[in-house]
Order: structure tokens, then C-alpha cells, then sequence
């Protein structure tokens, strides 16, 4: 990826206190059909539920939207919990109502005054990836009016009476198989609602009677419905048939500076001799950083976030690592896990050890492992004129 599109992507995908855009993820249904002995939103797919991932997709939007989870009345915290987990920050919950349309519509009572542009996503619909959801917002703004994802129908369709006799063929070039998010201004989709009198199938539909209108833009084959068994199979399946990990490998090096205060591995090392650079100078930190760049094939810190870029000045890791793990899962990965050395006489690093894997752990949301050692008195390290880390990262689809 160019450096210059991956430096754009860092000013615009920050989160706000006054989001624009606004995703509604409708997670109330029961999951009848699909069988599993739950509300369909939290069956498990691969480990994580349906609501996990859909939740999931939306940290790799350009900018960080309001999140609104519309959930079973008696699933309320849980579904809390999860959405907070799978997007990082606190999403907001409501409970949904006898319908469709009516879940929408309480999802509709929490949006922040600010939102411009409002997404309505089916949380079954758990495979949709993150630039579908961007697209839709393009779209939305490009046109000023509602837009759907939708793909051709390839099939040949048939009207049929009730008794199964084929009536007519449809020609299927003025069809398509409608998706989710569908995105709305604002003012239009809340219009629409106050004015229902029936129910419709989408709001989409909703809009339309309304007298608005609604474009179809290119779909994702991922971001098919899971209803039934059927549909969870095919799921696994890709999930399982995804590309293989892919692993990067970062260094970093800094010498030691008495006038600043040590920050490593994202730990304050008070009463240490603090490391030079333009930031705090955090080799763990940085190492990992590039590891994790270089194995999204996103390029290096020095390209992503730049010495001369005035925010970064004493910044510290934590910074730079929560905008890598930002980066990365907006292409698609997932970290699996960080290995880190640290190489270098001082600070005496074993005694917080646990302390820092925990921290960076968190920060990252995987597993990572830091071992430190000396190089025997050897090296510009051994002198004890700074320090050195090395990181290894593996990212999976």
C-alpha cells in the first residue's frame, strides 16, 4: 500500500466525541431458523459471536462511528459487553422491539445530535467487511439519498401461483440480491420512520415510500445473511479456508539520553535514564510497531507516522501502537502474537516483565511475550550507551 494512502487513512480514522456517522447494528433477533438455542446475534461462529464480528468490522472503518446495539431485552449487558470488547470503546445498547423496524426505530432514539449519516447492519450478516461500510458512506454523501449494497442475481427467477405453477420468468437484469449496511442522511431515514404506517422488509423500503431515493452500489460476498445451519457452515468454511498468517519482523534502536525519563514496553521506569528520539523513545514499542507494519504490508513507522509530524512529538508507545492495531485490522488481520527481545545492560527489565507483556497484551488484544538480555559487555548495548529491541509479529486473517 502507498505510504501516502496510509498517512491519509491515519488523519481521517480517529474517533470523535461528536461522531458523523452512526451504525446501527441490529442484533435482536431469535435465530429461530438457525436452530442453535439462542438469539441468533450471539451463536458462535469460529469462536466469536455473530455480534462479535460484526462489531469487530467497524474498528477498521476510515472514522470510528456512534455504535448502537439493538439486542433481546434480556441480553442487554452482555451484548454491552461484547460490543465494547470487539470495537475498543463503549457501544451504546438498547433493547429491541416486536419488529424489525421497531429495533431500528429504538436504535434510532440514540443518536448522537451530531450524526449525519446513519448505517443500519444486520448483525447475521457477520462476514461484511469494513470497506463495504465505508463504500455505503461514500455513496450516501456522493448522492445525498439512501444507499443499499446489492448483488446480481445469477439464478434464473420464477413467479409462481400458491399451488407452485410457473406463472412468468423475471428478468433477472433488473434484480438484485440486497445486502446490509444501508445507509441513510439522517433527516430522510427518521422522516421515513415518523411517517410509516406499514411495515416493510428494509429500510430501504421504508425510505423509498417515502418518496426518497434509494441507489444500489456493488455488494460483498461476504456480507450474505446467516439464517440457517446452512449459512453457518459456509461461514466456518471461509472462515477456515482464509489466507494463510502472515509474519513481519521489526527492530528498533535508541541511545541513552540523561535529560529524558525512561518508557519502555509502554512502562514508566522512574529514576532510569530515559532513551533520545523524537517520540519517548520506546524501542519495545517501536519494534512492534514495525513488525506489525511490515507484516500487513503497510510499510514502516518512519513512513506511517513520520519524525517530522509535530502530534508524535513525545508521544508516548501506546499511541503508536494503538494506531498500528487500528491500521492493520482495517486491512483485514488480526494480530495472533507479538515475540519481543530487548537487548541492552539497564533497566533491570525481569522484575516488571509480567507487568509489561499484560500491558501490551491489552493494548494490542493478543498475546505478547517480552524476554530481555545483554549482549556480554559487547556492542555499543554492552557499553551501555542505549538499547535495542527486536519483534516478530504473525497476523491472521
Amino acid at each position: 500500500m502507498p505510504r501516502s494512502r496510509v498517512r491519509c487513512r491515519y488523519a481521517r480514522g480517529v474517533s470523535s466525541t461528536d461522531p458523523r456517522i452512526a451504525v446501527i447494528v441490529v442484533a435482536a433477533g431469535s435465530g429461530t431458523r438457525l436452530g442453535a438455542g439462542a438469539p441468533k446475534a450471539f451463536v458462535r461462529l469460529a469462536g466469536r459471536t455473530l455480534l462479535e464480528r460484526s462489531v469487530h468490522a467497524l474498528r477498521g472503518m476510515r472514522t470510528l462511528p456512534q455504535v448502537i446495539v439493538v439486542a433481546p431485552a434480556d441480553r442487554l449487558e452482555e451484548a454491552a459487553a461484547v460490543g465494547e470488547a470487539a470495537l475498543g470503546s463503549p457501544v451504546v445498547v438498547v433493547a429491541g422491539g416486536e419488529t424489525r423496524q421497531r429495533s431500528v426505530a429504538a436504535g434510532l432514539a440514540r443518536l448522537a445530535p451530531s450524526v449525519e449519516v446513519v448505517l443500519v447492519h444486520d448483525a447475521a450478516r457477520a462476514l461484511t467487511p469494513a470497506a463495504l461500510f465505508d463504500a455505503v458512506v461514500d455513496a450516501v454523501e456522493a448522492t445525498g439519498g439512501g444507499v443499499v449494497p446489492g448483488l446480481p442475481v445469477s439464478d434464473t427467477i420464477k413467479r409462481v401461483d400458491e399451488g407452485g405453477t410457473v406463472r412468468e420468468t423475471v428478468d433477472r437484469s433488473e434484480l438484485a440480491a440486497v445486502q446490509t449496511p444501508q445507509g441513510f442522511p439522517r433527516a430522510q431515514l427518521a422522516a421515513a420512520y415518523e411517517a410509516a404506517t406499514t411495515d416493510e422488509t428494509d429500510d430501504a423500503g421504508l425510505v423509498a415510500a417515502a418518496g426518497h431515493p434509494v441507489t444500489v452500489v456493488p455488494g460483498d460476498a461476504h456480507a450474505f445473511k446467516i439464517t440457517t445451519p446452512w449459512d453457518l457452515r459456509r461461514a466456518e468454511e471461509l472462515l477456515a479456508g482464509a489466507l494463510p498468517p502472515r509474519i513481519g519482523f521489526g527492530t528498533d534502536t535508541h541511545a541513552f539520553d540523561p535529560a529524558a525519563e525512561l518508557w519502555l514496553a509502554g512502562l514508566h521506569w522512574p529514576g532510569e535514564q530515559g532513551l533520545a528520539g523524537h517520540s519517548d523513545g520506546d524501542a519495545v514499542a517501536h519494534a512492534i510497531v514495525d513488525a506489525l507494519l511490515a507484516a500487513a504490508g503497510l510499510g514502516d513507522i518512519g513512513g506511517v507516522f513520520g519524525t517530522g509530524d509535530p502530534r508524535f512529538s513525545g508521544a508516548h508507545g501506546e499511541v503508536f501502537l494503538r494506531e498500528t492495531r487500528r491500521l492493520v485490522e482495517a486491512e483485514g488481520y488480526r494480530i495472533g502474537n507479538i515475540s519481543v527481545q530487548l537487548v541492552g545492560n539497564r533497566p533491570k527489565f525481569a522484575p516488571r516483565r509480567q507487568e509489561a507483556e499484560a500491558l501490551l497484551s491489552e493494548l494490542l488484544g493478543a498475546p505478547v511475550a517480552v524476554s530481555a538480555t545483554t549482549t556480554d559487555g559487547l556492542g555499543f548495548t554492552g557499553r551501555g550507551e542505549g538499547v535495542a529491541a527486536f519483534a516478530t509479529a504473525l497476523l491472521v486473517r
